[in-house]
């Protein structure tokens, strides 16, 4: 089985919900990992919009998440360490944690990836 993420939030290639984004509650959107290889020591998920007109835009950074994570909720958006040992880097907002979608104009996509 592939490594995947998935969401309950919103479907692929739907519209991010208001709630997950600048202008709403600026949530990060639950969610789930499936088929994590075997000696994975860590997962890296990175959030990204290629679409921004300054070039690739960072969401969010998060590494040392532990590989027996399957599910992620998260309501902590600016804290740089979490419980879990898992740890937030800066995104292109300059802030630690999640920063949801926030296009100028027009629409963009976003994609989660998980390593």
């Amino acid at each position: 089985m592939a490594l995947t993420i998935t969401t309950s939030a919103f479907e692929n290639g739907k519209t991010i919900p208001l709630k997950n984004t600048c202008d709403g509650d600026d949530m990060a959107p639950q969610l789930r990992f499936d088929g994590v290889p075997g000696g994975t020591v860590s997962l890296s998920l990175i959030m990204e919009d290629p679409d921004a007109p300054g070039g690739i835009f960072t969401h969010w950074i998060l590494y040392n998440l532990p590989p027996d994570t399957k599910e992620l909720s998260l309501d902590h958006k600016a804290k740089k360490n979490l419980s879990n040992g898992a740890i937030q880097g800066l995104n292109d907002f300059n802030r630690y944690g999640y920063g949801g979608p926030c296009p100028p104009s027009g629409e963009h996509r976003y994609q989660f990836k998980v390593y």
